[in-house]
Order: structure tokens, then C-alpha cells, then sequence
């Protein structure tokens, strides 16, 4: 069974950075596109960056032009690179399939705590 690993959050000041990391255990990340979600405190998960097998991405208008999302299939890993951070990026961290048919059983997360 696949397993996801997420990985890199903390604390972090406004306006910083963090790199976040997701391992995939299994060939989950070949081929399919896969997505960075989060999840704050009493709202929903939401879906904020995705990026397909051959490498093109998306964004939630949220995190476009801060955010940016990478993969390395020969690794099944994915990345999150995020800039600029602002308070309300503060949530749990999660990465998993973008497709719902597609999608493992999800990580424990990583948390990213912005504040001063």
C-alpha cells in the first residue's frame, strides 16, 4: 500500500520561506498529478498547488506567484516551495494524488505555523 510522508514545515515569520517534502512509498507520483492540500483549524482541506507528469502546474489564486510546486518521479517525491509566507497560510500540509480515484490514504501532514 502506498504511504505518504510529509515532511519540512515549522515556524516561520511572515514574509519567510519553508521547503515542504512528500515521499511517496510506492509509484504513486509516476504519471499521475499530484497536489499540495492544506488544511487550517475548522475549514475544509483544500487543494492548493498541483503538477501533472509532464511537469506543468497549477495554483489556487491563494498562493499564485508565492508558492511553487515540483516533483522528481525517479525519487516519487514532491515539493512545495513557499515563499512570502503570510498568516493565514498556517495550516496542516498534506500531499497526495490530485485525482480522487487516484489518491493513498493521507500522511500524518506537516504543520506551518506563520507568525510573529
Amino acid at each position: 500500500q502506498v504511504q505518504l510522508v510529509e515532511s519540512g514545515g515549522g515556524l516561520v515569520q511572515p514574509g519567510g520561506s519553508l521547503r515542504l517534502s512528500c515521499a511517496a512509498s510506492g509509484s504513486i507520483v509516476s504519471g499521475a498529478s499530484m497536489g499540495w492540500f492544506r488544511q487550517a483549524p475548522g475549514k475544509e482541506r483544500q487543494l492548493v498547488a498541483t503538477v501533472r507528469g509532464d511537469g506543468s502546474t497549477n495554483y489556487a489564486d491563494s498562493v499564485k506567484g508565492r508558492f511553487t510546486i515540483s516533483r522528481d518521479n525517479a525519487k516519487n517525491m514532491v515539493y512545495l516551495q513557499m515563499n512570502s509566507l503570510k498568516p493565514e497560510d498556517t495550516a496542516v500540509y498534506y500531499c497526495n494524488a490530485a485525482a480522487v480515484y487516484r489518491r493513498a490514504p493521507w500522511g500524518q501532514g506537516t504543520q506551518v505555523t506563520v507568525s510573529s
